[in-house]
């Protein structure tokens, strides 16, 4: 008899820019830092709780303050 695994029941973590009626943006460090991990790498979906339409624009905003040296690349 093959036993199963027990189920892990979590709860659904919800988009928090569909709530709040706010944009993301490169300039708001404060806001993009709490996307990214301690080794500097943009947390997943699963992790942060957006819909794919705020993950991906988080995304993007990190990646041109990045780019525009606002936001470091490797976090020390």
């Amino acid at each position: 008899m093959i036993r199963q695994k027990p189920k892990i029941i979590g709860f659904k973590k919800s988009c928090v820019f569909c709530k709040k009626e706010f944009d993301v943006n490169y300039k708001n460090i404060e806001l993009i830092s709490r996307y990214v991990s301690s080794k500097g790498k943009v947390l997943s979906r699963r992790i942060s709780g957006n819909c794919a339409k705020h993950q991906r624009k988080i995304a993007k905003e990190i990646k041109i303050a990045r780019f525009l040296s606002i936001f470091p690349y490797i976090v020390k």
